[in-house]
C-alpha cells in the first residue's frame, strides 16, 4: 500500500512538472483506462492522441493563429481532471439560465454531469448525455455513423478533444420531430481547481424535417484559470432547421476554444449566432459543409470587449453542391486593449452553380489601443455565382453623436446609442424572444448604460 501510494506521488509530482501538451498525452492512458478501454470509439481516441502528440498545439507560426497565440495557456499548470466532484444549488446559477422560458438542460459541474440542475428527456426525442451514446448499446449505430465523421482529423485541439471525448450533449431529434421546447447547455466551473482545463464533446443530430434550437453557454464562478476545449458536431439532414445560440459571457479568467462543425443536407437550414462579450481568450472556430442543394447557412456574431480580452473569429463555409447560400455578419466593438480578430473563407467548388454567398464583418474601435484584424477570403471554381465579402474598420461617426447630442441626449448614453444601433441588426434573426432580451441586457450592460426604451 506504502509502494503504491509513493508511485501515485511521484507520477502526479511528474505529471506537475510537465509541459501542458506532455502532460496531456501523459494522462491520456490513465483516462482511457478510467473510461474503458472496450469502449466502441477507443480506437478513435487512441489515433486522435498520437494526431495530437504529432502537431501540439498551434503556435503564431500558422496562418490560421497567427494573431492568436496559447503561449500563456500553455504555461499554466492546469488540472486534466478535476479533484473532486462538486454541486451547486439551483438559486445560486439560476441568473445563468434563460428562466423566462421552460427549457430542457443539460448541465455540467467541473466536466460532470449535474442531474439535479438538468431536465433531460427521451420522450420522442433523446435530449441526454454523451456518456451514455457513448457507452450504451442501444446509441451504437448511431454514434457509428455519426460520431467524429465531420469534426478535423487535423485540427490540433480537434483531435486532443477527440481523444479525450467522454462527456457533453447528446441530442438526437427523429424525422419529422420538434422538442417541445428550447434545450440550454451549460458547463460550470467552480473553482475547486487553482486551473482546470474541461473538453466536453457534443454531438447534435436532426434527421428530415426535424426541428431545433439549442442555447449554449461555458460559466465560470471564480477567478481561478479555466481552459475550456470544446467540439460540437452538428448533422442537419434533409429540410432539418437548427438554431444555435452561443452566448460567451465568461470571467476574465476563464478561456474558451469552440470547435463548431457543421454537416447540411438538401434543403436544410442551419443558423450559428455568437455572442462573445466576456472571457480572457476566445476563439470560435465554426465550419460549415454544404452537401446537398438548397442549403442555407447561418452564421452571425457580436463581439463587445474591453481590458485586454481576446476574440478570434474563424469561420469556412465550403459550397459543394449548386443552389445554395450561406450569409455571415459578425460586428464587434473593441475597448481599451481588447484585440479581435476575423478570418471568414467562403470556398465554391466548380459544381456549386448558383452558389449566393454573402459575407460581412463591420468593427468599431474607441480606443486607440484596441486592434481589430480582419481578413475575409473567397475562393471560387464556378462561374455562375453571387459571392461579396467586405469589412471595415472605424470609430463612431461624430455627425451622428453630434446630433443626438443637440437632441438632449447625454454624450455617453448617445454613444450607447449608436453602437447598439451598429450591433442590433445581428439580433434580428434570433427566434427565442427572451433569449432576444437577455442579449439586449447583456448588451445594455458592455456599454454601460441604461438605454432607456423596452427591449
Amino acid at each position: 500500500m506504502h509502494n503504491t501510494c509513493a508511485l501515485a506521488t511521484t507520477y502526479y509530482s511528474i505529471l506537475n512538472n510537465m509541459d501542458l501538451k506532455d502532460k496531456l498525452v501523459s494522462s491520456f492512458l490513465a483516462f482511457e483506462n478510467n473510461v474503458d478501454v472496450h469502449n466502441p470509439v477507443h480506437d478513435v481516441r487512441t489515433e486522435a492522441i498520437k494526431n495530437f502528440e504529432t502537431k501540439g498545439f498551434p503556435s503564431k507560426k500558422e496562418e490560421a493563429w497567427k494573431y492568436t497565440s496559447l503561449n500563456s495557456l500553455q504555461k499554466i499548470d492546469f488540472s486534466i481532471f478535476p479533484k473532486k466532484e462538486s454541486s451547486l444549488e439551483y438559486k445560486d446559477v439560476k441568473k445563468y439560465f434563460i428562466h423566462q422560458i421552460d427549457t430542457y438542460k443539460i448541465v455540467f459541474v467541473d466536466g460532470v454531469y449535474s442531474s439535479n440542475l438538468s431536465e433531460t428527456t427521451h420522450d420522442g426525442v433523446d435530449i441526454c448525455l454523451m456518456s451514455a451514446a457513448l457507452t450504451k448499446p442501444m446509441y451504437k449505430a448511431v454514434i457509428d455513423v455519426y460520431f467524429n465523421k465531420v469534426a478535423s482529423k487535423d485540427d490540433s485541439l480537434t483531435t486532443l478533444n477527440t481523444a479525450f471525448s467522454r462527456e457533453g450533449a447528446y441530442i438526437y431529434i427523429p424525422k419529422n420531430k420538434v422538442p417541445k421546447k428550447p434545450i440550454e447547455i451549460i458547463h460550470f466551473s467552480t473553482g475547486n481547481d487553482a486551473a482546470l482545463m474541461l473538453q466536453p464533446r457534443n454531438l447534435i443530430i436532426a434527421e428530415e424535417n426535424s426541428e431545433m434550437q439549442i442555447i449554449e453557454r461555458h460559466q465560470s464562478l471564480t477567478s481561478n484559470e479555466v481552459l475550456t476545449n470544446c467540439v460540437t458536431e452538428i448533422f442537419a439532414a434533409k429540410n432539418a432547421i437548427v438554431d444555435y445560440y452561443k452566448v460567451q459571457n465568461d470571467v476574465d479568467s476563464a478561456s474558451l476554444i469552440d470547435n463548431t462543425y457543421v454537416d447540411q443536407k438538401d434543403g436544410s437550414h442551419v443558423k450559428v449566432h455568437t455572442f462573445s462579450f466576456g472571457g480572457k481568450l476566445m476563439r470560435n472556430n465554426l465550419n460549415f459543409y454544404q452537401n446537398g442543394e438548397r442549403i442555407d447557412s447561418t452564421m452571425k456574431g457580436i463581439t463587445i470587449i474591453g481590458d485586454k480580452q481576446h476574440v478570434d473569429h474563424h469561420t469556412l463555409v465550403h459550397h459543394i453542391e449548386p443552389n445554395c447560400e450561406s450569409h455571415q455578419d459578425y460586428k464587434g466593438i473593441y475597448a481599451d486593449s481588447a484585440t479581435g480578430v476575423f478570418n471568414g473563407k467562403i470556398i465554391v467548388d466548380k459544381i456549386a452553380q448558383k452558389t449566393n454567398a454573402f459575407q460581412q464583418n463591420n468593427n468599431i474601435l474607441i480606443s486607440d489601443k484596441a486592434t481589430i484584424n480582419t481578413k475575409p477570403q473567397l475562393e471560387i471554381f464556378a462561374d455562375d455565382v453571387k459571392c461579396s465579402h467586405g469589412c471595415t474598420i472605424g470609430q463612431l461617426d461624430e455627425e451622428a453623436l453630434f446630433y443626438l447630442q443637440s437632441r438632449g441626449i447625454p454624450k455617453k448614453e448617445a454613444r450607447a446609442l449608436l453602437m447598439y444601433a451598429f450591433a442590433n441588426n445581428v439580433l434580428e434573426s434570433v427566434r427565442i424572444p427572451e433569449l432576444k432580451v437577455r442579449i439586449n441586457k447583456l448588451i445594455a450592460n458592455k456599454l454601460g448604460v441604461n438605454l432607456g426604451f423596452d427591449l
